[in-house]
């Protein structure tokens, strides 16, 4: 756990974004839940469907419920422009919203059906108004049980809000995910560390404002509710102080090579006076929507992910040829500049113990199909839904007797415990050698090529300074370098490096 202090205070800009993010969802869903609340108190149809569907909500996990708004708002952008995010703080922002729902819901309903009923008589006996009645009597009597509410959505929503990491919103999921892709324990431990003190502080100001409500002193009240105000007026005041309309923001997917690339390419553009910005940890199917959309400027991909994903091609084609498509294509297409290739390739294969490979037999995937069917086969977590799988069950006549899904750090350790037989591998992955792991042949070419690019967004594809700054890179690194610095960062023993460290390390490798 060295460096775990360093880390911990190291937080602040994704403390804030986490901050700010968190606090606008319960807003939200305060805003939207008592309104409905006071409808449904006095309708029981509402009652039952305002409920019903927060209830529906709770029961979608939160990682898919994020997930969902990227295709949503993506058609939205048919009505409202192609300005609106799909992205980043929105998506995230009503996914967590809806989430928040139900506890706040289901409280001030509950509150307001179990008011008493002789207190309501003679607020009508005395003349009120409904507005007053609701303003001066219900509301008053209600508010602790709907702070109680407040409180539990807080907690959750604050624990769930470090999954927006995955679709480009910075939060304290993201050390938490950078930590699990790279088995970096310390960033796993201050990530979870921070996110579980703000829920912790959250609860206690917003349980001494529900006190102080119950109780009715309102200096106990007020001083939760200021600060509160004060906390995340301070995060929103943090938060904009870096903002700059001039930074570069690099994403990376989720699995060591990306994190790695990202910042030997921020490295570079420091150098040259830029600002940058990471977006770590995004889901594989949205980085090239995030590209096109200028969400961010810069990620890595693969010839082969835009060639099946975005492209939606079921064909394969020569390497070249490939290549040649897809920066014609992007460009026509999204805008996107594929500024070129970096010299390696990071292709699907399957791989195998060389004991178990050896036992069976086997050294192509020709050989694995006839023993396929009494076979454990372990894949990322995407892997058995894209078009590459399809086409080597599909060439091969593949069908194992069990496909397993694991997060690429740990789909290499089921390999080597014994618990998958075959894996679907990363040709440019030092832990092939590190594990002496069989390769093993395609020689009907099921999996298509998977060429590394440097991609540039639409806003930042005609800057030439930047792209000279770039330049550097295209062809520079060959696949023998990047598996060593894939494996500087995988392995697992007192010589493991961080991604940046690799960085600098491929850097001078590779003569920057």
């Amino acid at each position: 756990m060295e460096g775990f202090g360093h880390i911990l205070l190291g937080l602040g800009d994704k403390l804030a974004a986490h901050v700010v993010l968190a606090a606008s969802a319960i807003g939200l869903g305060i805003a939207v839940a008592l309104p409905l609340a006071v409808w449904a108190s006095r309708s029981r149809p509402v009652a039952r469907l305002a409920l019903g569907f927060a209830s529906l909500v709770q029961t979608i996990p939160a990682l898919a419920l994020l997930a969902l708004f990227f295709p949503i708002l993506l058609s939205l952008r048919a009505v409202f422009g192609e300005d609106l995010p799909t992205l980043g703080f929105l998506p995230a922002l009503l996914a967590l919203a809806l989430y928040a729902l139900l506890p706040i819901l289901r409280n001030a309903v509950t509150a307001q059906a179990n008011l008493d009923p002789g207190v309501l008589e003679a607020a009508d006996g005395v003349g009120m108004t409904p507005w007053q009645k609701l303003a001066l009597v219900e509301a008053p009597l209600s508010a602790p049980f709907i702070m109680a509410g407040i409180r539990t959505a807080s907690v959750w929503t604050i624990g769930a809000a470090t999954l927006s990491t995955t679709i480009g919103q910075p939060s304290l999921g993201d050390p938490i995910f950078a930590g699990l892709q790279t088995q970096n324990w310390a960033l796993v431990l201050a990530g979870c560390v921070a996110s579980a003190g703000l829920a912790l502080v959250a609860d206690s100001l917003l349980g001494l404002i529900e006190t102080g409500l119950a109780t009715r002193r309102r200096w106990m009240w007020a001083t939760g509710v200021v600060a509160v105000a004060a906390g995340v007026a301070g995060a929103l005041a943090y938060q904009n102080a870096g903002d700059d309309d001039d930074t570069v923001v690099i994403a990376a997917k989720q699995f060591s090579e990306q994190y790695i690339l990202s910042k030997l390419v921020g490295m570079q553009l420091e150098e040259a006076g830029y600002s940058v910005e990471y977006r770590d940890g995004l889901g594989s199917a949205v980085v090239h929507s995030a590209v096109a959309s200028s969400d961010v400027d810069i990620s890595i991909d693969y010839t082969g992910t835009i060639w099946t994903n975005e492209m939606k091609r079921e064909d394969s084609a020569p390497r070249e040829e490939m290549y040649r498509r897809i920066k014609a294509w992007d460009m026509e297409t999204n805008g996107v500049l594929v500024l070129g290739r970096l010299g390696f390739e990071n292709a699907y294969a399957f791989a195998m113990r060389r004991d178990r490979a050896g036992e069976l037999g086997i050294e192509t995937l020709t050989d694995l199909a006839p023993v396929a069917p009494r076979l454990t086969v372990g894949g990322d977590p995407e892997f058995f839904e894209r078009p590459e799988w399809i086409s080597v069950r599909d060439a091969y006549g593949m069908r194992f007797a069990e496909t397993r899904n694991f997060s690429p750090t740990f789909m290499y350790n089921a390999l080597v415990s014994g618990e998958a037989d075959a894996i679907s591998a990363y040709t440019s992955d030092g832990r092939i050698a590190a594990y002496d792991l069989v390769v093993l042949d395609d020689p009907k070419e099921a999996l298509p090529s998977y060429d590394a690019m440097l991609m540039l967004s639409p806003r930042v594809a005609g800057d030439e300074r930047l792209k000279a700054v770039l330049d550097p890179l295209i062809e520079a690194i060959d696949v023998e370098a990047m598996r060593q610095a894939n494996y500087m960062v995988d392995r697992k023993d007192e010589e493991k490096a961080s991604p940046a460290e690799a960085a600098r390390w491929l850097a001078e490798e590779i003569g920057l």
